[in-house]
């Protein structure tokens, strides 16, 4: 990675905030219940922990089962009831390892460290010959290549 693709990189926000909120949205539109998997160990996570299972929570993010639901860049408040007591429930964004919903277990799975790992860059074509200096002949394409269209004008 180059200096300057680095330097922007590194200026960028983290996507989960905006990807949990894209899935609420469309389950919430598709009647589906959102859930949010929590890892409780993560610094800051406020939950009530009688209902914590080997260091993960459960919570149900739908809109009729909380209060004053935030999906802020760094965390998710809200208030919920459980078992018929009200807990203000706190989790920072990096705690949330993945947002599915509960109907179809559909959704997205965050690796632990951070955000989904964006693709390393491509290589560049003066790179070419670096690649030829360690023994690599030529660069071929792997996988399924589609043909080009092939498109008729009806009358």
């Amino acid at each position: 990675m180059s200096t300057t693709s680095s330097t922007l990189t590194s200026n960028l926000t983290s996507t989960r905030v905006y990807l949990i909120r894209a899935m609420h949205e469309w389950m919430t539109d598709n009647q589906l219940t959102p859930f949010l998997l929590v890892d409780v160990f993560v610094e800051g996570v406020e939950v009530p922990q009688a209902y914590v299972k080997n260091g993960r929570i459960v919570l149900n993010i739908a809109t009729s089962a909380v209060r004053d639901l935030c999906l802020h860049q760094d965390y998710v408040a809200f208030s919920a009831k459980f078992s018929g007591v009200v807990y203000s429930i706190y989790v920072p964004i990096q705690a949330v390892l993945s947002v599915y919903s509960q109907e179809n277990n559909r959704g997205i799975f965050f690796e632990q460290d951070g955000d989904i790992q964006p693709p390393p860059d491509k290589p560049k074509l003066r790179d070419e010959k670096n690649l030829k200096k360690q023994g690599v002949s030529s660069i071929k394409l792997v996988g399924k290549t589609k043909p080009p269209p092939n498109l008729k004008i009806v009358k």
